[in-house]
């Protein structure tokens, strides 16, 4: 009997797009809000909340990325030509950003590279959101193949999650600097989160009213009887999570309203896949008809197995040694 490993390598590969979520979310989101910033003390300040950190958080997305190549070899040939022009963006993003941790303090032109950490940001995040939009709306495929055009992506839904996840980003930006600032920037930062937070409460109801009408399969999956009844707690632990980031923004607290945000796009995380499993290219192919064979999935897991527990540990130690507010004056280098 060969045991079925699909599940777990589903599992992993949804957790290292989670993971990158959550975490490269809120240091794109700085870069997102870096624009607006009060000052170039407070922009500096706010770059270095995240500057120890950001690179490791892309290690999720690199991890997300390898699994669905080497345990879903299928579905990655289908679904990268469907999103290659976003992903092309979002690396362009990723690139810019990246290298302007580097370069403002060392160039003459410093302001220049600022602009290059927003818009790289701006790019990269928007990008995401339209892999994202495509993703749901489905991808046509006949056969083995993707059978859809080059700009397949740019759709009114697509866009509209692109923007979403700005707002995204930015709300859990502005709650990472709640935490890890203090004194006028954290008093701005607060604010910038309230705002962030009713536009985050419309693009995800705008977003959640419209998907059931994408796919028949959606609709069927949470409006038909007895599903509508067991899936009620999505829906209602969604407005608690919003109510309790309201709350704990207004009520002065520093951590709480960071855990509610990410929380909320926890359960946006898990909205979607309530919708689409067992689907891994929507609405065509399942993780099974995806998946690599049982002895390659079987020879990959033992170098996973070893390599999950690092990335792990080293996610977690790095942010341990860098807990704590961040200082004025407390440069990168």
């Amino acid at each position: 009997m060969t045991l079925d490993l699909v599940p777990l390598w589903a599992g992993i590969m949804a957790l290292g797009v989670f993971m990158y979520v959550l975490l490269d979310g809120f240091d794109l989101g700085i870069g997102i809000l870096s624009p607006f910033a009060p000052d170039d003390a407070s922009r500096d300040l706010m770059m270095n909340s995240v500057a120890p950190v950001w690179d490791g958080n892309e290690t999720w997305l690199v991890l997300g990325g390898v699994v669905l190549l080497a345990a879903f070899p299928l579905a990655f040939a289908v679904i990268m030509p469907a999103v290659y022009f976003p992903i092309l963006f979002m690396l362009v993003g990723l690139i810019f950003r990246g290298v302007a941790f580097e370069f403002r303090h060392m160039s003459s032109v410093g302001h220049l590279w600022n602009r290059s950490f927003q818009y790289g940001s701006i790019v990269a995040t928007f990008a995401q959101g339209l892999v994202l939009g495509t993703y749901i709306q489905g991808i046509p495929v006949d056969g083995r193949h993707y059978i859809g055009g080059s700009f397949d992506w740019a759709t009114p839904f697509s866009l509209l999650v692109g923007v979403g996840l700005i707002i995204g980003y930015g709300l859990i930006g502005a709650c990472w600097l709640i935490m890890k600032t203090e004194g006028e920037l954290q008093r701005w930062a607060r604010n910038k989160a309230t705002l962030l937070t009713f536009g985050v409460a419309a693009f995800i109801g705008m977003v959640s009213l419209w998907t059931p009408f994408l796919q028949p399969q959606i609709f069927a999956r949470w409006f038909a009887w007895p599903n509508m009844l067991i899936l009620s707690p999505v829906p209602m632990i969604t407005i608690a999570l919003f109510a309790w980031l309201s709350w704990s923004i207004k009520s002065g607290r520093e951590a709480e309203p960071f855990l509610a945000a990410l929380g909320l796009f926890g359960m946006c995380y898990l909205g979607l896949g309530i919708s689409i499993l067992p689907m891994i290219v929507p609405y065509k192919i399942t993780l099974w008809a995806a998946a690599s064979s049982s002895k390659s999935q079987g020879f990959l897991m033992i170098g996973t197995l070893f390599l999950l527990p690092i990335i792990v540990t080293y996610t977690g130690w790095s942010y341990w040694v860098f807990r704590g507010k961040v200082k004025a004056g407390s440069g990168y280098h």
